[in-house]
């Protein structure tokens, strides 16, 4: 018998048994779709946090005040900086040439007001240098004044939604807003979207980074970003803050440089972990039809004892008899494979419907190998009853015993 009329005669002994086929595509096509759902929200959570960090810039370094390893005294065992980052401390790093922008960050609470509205909003101050380095677009108007540092001016830029809640339909541009005991002019308008430094850009009111200083009686900074002159000059930024700020500090090394790409590597590493173990999670429910798949081939060896005697005795020999049943195994993994693809479409199609800010995508790999797991599975799980199936005696075979 050829492998095209085996095909044949494990197609038409499937159909035989409709209800027992149905249950194992069945129980086959819910472990392919529950690992390829779960891989792909996998892979979705992964390119959602790359693209989140992307969003903050490119080729972006974070400069924090205190150092990142610990110390060895009483807990808690984290290195203490002996001084605050300063304006002057930022303004240092831009002489290099690796360097292509630096943003000062001074962030604190004040209350915003026009009129008779009023919000506590958490208030950022920076430069110029703040708009190109996070990517920040502007709905109307203009960013900070590139002068700002030298003196405090009294002007602002708010956020999508906090000019919404102040000023609703009205005009905002050119108007003067209180912020804490001061007037500031609305000089420009963001567009939605996007967090910065843990916090909804589009609450935000950021004016100049001196002003903030003097608003908030605060010399020190919370942060300084700094953007390289390319990709490739990332490591060689990195060690001219380190050097120009331990010359400024006295010889201290008391800064944290957190790079993009490292911030990246790790999360890529974290989602791709979670993805494969919760993958692996789901393939349990592949050994579990699997093994299905066996228990219902050795009960369809039992109740086909004739068949398979009236074989044996017109000359089928063992090999051919394994070989029928492993290609009844093997059909049924690769159409249950095929329905919990398509099922598995389906699901990851409305999701992305219902999450369009989450997108959802199903690697190809994943695919191949639900696809390979499942033929090997099935094989696997086939060969059991196969083998049984094999040594039935013809004569007792016949007989239906």
């Amino acid at each position: 018998m050829s492998i095209e009329e085996s095909i044949r005669f494990g197609i038409r002994a499937l159909s035989g048994f409709g209800t027992r086929t149905l249950l194992m595509l069945l129980a086959m096509a819910i472990g392919i779709a529950s690992v390829v759902v779960l891989t792909a929200l996998g892979e979705g959570a992964r390119s959602y946090v790359i693209n989140e960090f992307s969003q903050l810039g490119t080729n972006l370094l974070i400069v924090l005040p205190g150092r990142s390893e610990t110390t060895g005294g009483h807990p808690p065992l984290l290195g203490e900086t002996p001084r605050d980052l300063t304006l002057q401390d930022a303004l240092s790093l831009t002489r290099s040439h690796k360097i292509k922008r630096v943003a000062p960050i001074v962030i604190g609470s004040a209350p915003v007001s026009f009129e008779q509205r009023e919000r506590e909003v958490n208030i950022l101050g920076s430069t110029a240098e703040l708009q190109p380095v996070r990517q920040l677009k502007l709905a109307q108007g203009r960013f900070l004044p590139a002068n700002a540092t030298e003196r405090g001016a009294a002007v602002v830029v708010l956020g999508h939604a906090l000019k919404q809640e102040l000023f609703g339909h009205q005009r905002a541009l050119g108007r003067w807003v209180r912020i804490g005991d001061r007037r500031f002019r609305v000089i420009g308008l963001l567009q939605a979207g996007g967090e910065s430094l843990g916090s909804d850009i589009g609450e935000m009111a950021i004016i100049p980074v001196t002003t903030a200083q003097t608003l908030f009686n605060r010399a020190s900074l919370f942060r300084i970003l700094v953007e390289a002159q390319g990709r490739e000059n990332i490591p060689h930024a990195e060690q001219v803050i380190l050097d120009t700020i331990r010359h400024r500090h006295d010889g201290e090394d008391d800064i944290t440089v957190i790079t993009q790409d490292a911030l990246l590597t790790t999360f890529d590493g974290i989602f791709r972990a979670l993805t494969m173990t919760v993958t692996g999670i789901a393939a349990i429910s592949l050994a579990v039809a699997g093994i299905l798949i066996m228990n219902v081939m050795l009960v369809a060896v039992s109740q086909r004892t004739t068949e398979i005697g009236l074989l044996k005795a017109i000359g089928a020999p063992q090999r051919q008899i394994m070989q029928l049943f492993l290609i009844e195994s093997a059909l049924l993994s690769l159409l249950g494979a095929v329905i919990g693809i398509l099922v598995a479409f389906i699901a990851v199609t409305a999701m992305d419907h219902l999450l369009p800010q989450f997108s959802l995508q199903i690697p190809l790999w994943a695919l191949l190998a639900a696809v390979g797991v499942a033929l090997v599975t099935g094989l696997l799980f086939g060969v059991l009853p196969a083998r049984q199936a094999a040594r039935l005696d013809p004569v007792m075979a016949l007989s239906g015993r």
